[in-house]
């Protein structure tokens, strides 16, 4: 049998070691608090910036992935087509430039490509050098991509996105060159008039 004092020496150093424990976990949680820790989690915060994120994602979402930058020297023509336009190589004609793939490739001169950037110099050649080389380079990547993914053949398509004051006479040029770029087929676009 145990004495009553070794007994009550016991449940002293028990009592001691609990309260020692209790202490030491006190002492953390203050030092936590101090260093900045998040005590709880704050659910109203979190909602709101979802609710900013999917407003935000909802705004940027298109029903196409083509878009159009519109500038001061590009009004594109209105239509009333319902079609969706289609995922292709494409040239933008504006009065101040022509690019492609919304990289600048030749400037303009109020809507006309300076006869410097033709064949020969010469002002009634249709064969524009620059944009070939850029044409050619899209094309080139097209058709190299297309080899190892047949889900994304080579269309020899393009798109057209002309100002609607572009002379006939520069669209011919721009499609006859694209024409020896191997790009055959092409589409218009338009504003679609509501």
């Amino acid at each position: 049998m145990a004495s009553p004092e070794s007994t009550r020496d016991g449940e002293q150093a028990k009592l001691l070691r609990e309260r020692q424990v209790r202490l030491y976990r006190r002492d953390r949680r203050k030092a936590r608090e101090r260093a900045g820790e998040i005590k709880e989690l704050n659910i109203v915060a979190m909602m709101d910036m979802m609710t900013i994120l999917l407003v935000f994602l909802l705004k940027s979402y298109q029903a196409s992935t083509l878009s159009v930058n519109m500038s001061e020297g590009l009004t594109i023509p209105v239509s009333s087509t319902q079609l969706v336009p289609q995922e292709n190589i494409s040239i933008t004609v504006s009065m101040n430039e022509v690019a492609v793939n919304d990289r600048a490739v030749v400037p303009m001169q109020r809507g006309i490509i300076p006869p410097a950037y033709k064949e020969g110099g010469r002002a009634e050649a249709f064969y524009v050098g620059p944009v070939y080389d850029a044409l050619k380079k899209e094309v080139d990547k097209q058709k190299y991509i297309a080899q190892y993914n047949k889900n994304a053949p080579f269309s020899g398509r393009i798109n057209v996105i002309a100002d609607r004051k572009i002379t006939y006479r520069t669209l011919m040029e721009i499609l006859y060159t694209a024409g020896q770029a191997e790009l055959g087929e092409y589409k218009f676009m338009v504003m679609k008039n509501d």
